[in-house]
């Protein structure tokens, strides 16, 4: 099956008008794969509400090709498709990689909506929604936000080799000892260790718990800094 533009065009290439009809199909479905894109942003995170920006979704597509329909030469076309896409920069600032990603979206289905290639443009658009769902609903490429440096000094005289098994058992899914040093002219240890809190975990009452069992010395937890020589 091919697919191709339902627009009509003359000898030289160029668009010889533009019918009612032709325009709003292209609008239609540009305003359908909006709706598609603004559902796939809004469900892409659990909690999220429907917002502005994705109101913004629903009606760029449409504004994209509105743009391309009323743009006859394919010199004037190229012209405008590059300043169509120089506006993502001014929401690139403050946005983070879910919006700038969908802004991209939201313009490629007005292209094809635009050009007449309304098959292809749905059938892109939800492909491209599934896909973004999965890896944004999905464990790919996930943070694990919850892993935390921790320091913990001890006195000399403790044992620091299981003192602490059954806190990291109750409040931390992995645990390791990355580094034990002394200070403080050998009369204390240092150990720092990389944590995986569980999830809901109180850091608070974490460190309580762990002050309980090292004298009431100093206590660490933070984020894992990070490493410059791996970047």
């Amino acid at each position: 099956m091919t697919l191709t533009s339902i627009l009509n065009s003359d000898s030289t290439g160029s668009l010889s008008g533009i019918e009612l009809k032709t325009l709003l199909l292209c609008l239609l479905a540009a305003f359908v794969c909006g709706a598609i894109i603004a559902a796939a942003y809004t469900l892409s995170e659990k909690g999220r509400k429907f917002s502005g920006f994705s109101i913004t979704l629903v009606v760029l597509p449409a504004i994209v090709a509105a743009v391309i329909l009323m743009v006859g030469s394919d010199t004037a076309r190229a012209l405008s498709v590059a300043g169509t896409f120089t506006l993502v920069r001014f929401r690139s600032v403050p946005g983070d990689a879910r919006d700038i990603t969908s802004i991209f979206f939201g313009m490629a289905a007005g292209l094809a909506a635009g050009m007449g290639y309304l098959t292809a443009g749905l059938l892109f658009t939800i492909v491209v929604a599934l896909i973004f769902l999965i890896l944004y609903r999905g464990p790919f490429g996930e943070k694990k936000d919850r892993v935390r440096e921790l320091k913990i000094t001890i006195p000399e005289n403790l044992n620091y080799e299981g003192t602490f098994d059954d806190l990291f058992a109750a409040y931390t899914d992995s645990v390791d000892l990355i580094r034990v040093k002394t200070t403080n002219l050998g009369a204390l240890y240092e150990l720092a260790y990389q944590v995986q809190l569980k999830n809901g975990t109180s850091q608070k009452e974490f460190i309580d718990k762990l002050r309980t069992r090292n004298g009431n010395l100093n206590i660490t937890l933070g984020i894992v800094p990070i490493d410059h020589n791996k970047l």
